[in-house]
């Protein structure tokens, strides 16, 4: 029986970097580091993990939303109106995404990452109110 998903993984640039974003922005800690590579693991409170990889040094594409694969993770938060302000710092862009964004949702993205996340408060989210997880 499936669970849940128990980790995703990004590749950056530098990989120590953004681990630290992580746990300087959205209270991750730092749960394993490789000895032998960059490769970090961030964990949030609830259990779930970021593998965070070295990328190959190609500059990314650029970010179509609508292209086929993994275009964002939404990051469930305590006190959405709190994050927010911490997240609006010199360490984040948040893109002027109008139109895109419900009560509850906000999409930013981090220094070192290639794509963008949305964060997302229990309860107040589009994929919430849209129904998107079915029945509980």
């Amino acid at each position: 029986m499936v669970k849940g998903i128990e980790h995703t993984a990004i590749a950056s640039p530098d990989p120590h970097k953004l681990a630290h974003w992580y746990v300087e922005h959205l209270d991750f800690v730092v749960n394993y580091q490789s000895s032998n590579s960059k490769t970090t693991f961030v964990k949030a409170s609830d259990g779930s993990m970021i593998e965070i990889i070295e990328s190959n040094g190609a500059p990314p594409a650029a970010l179509d939303m609508k292209a086929a694969g993994l275009r964002h993770l939404a990051i469930a938060v305590a006190d959405f109106d709190a994050v927010y302000e911490r997240l609006k710092d010199p360490g984040c862009f948040i893109p002027d995404r109008a139109g895109e964004e419900g009560p509850g949702t906000r999409w930013c993205s981090s220094p070192t990452a290639t794509g963008t996340f949305c964060i997302c408060c229990n309860g107040r989210s589009r994929c919430r109110r849209r129904g998107a997880y079915g029945r509980r």
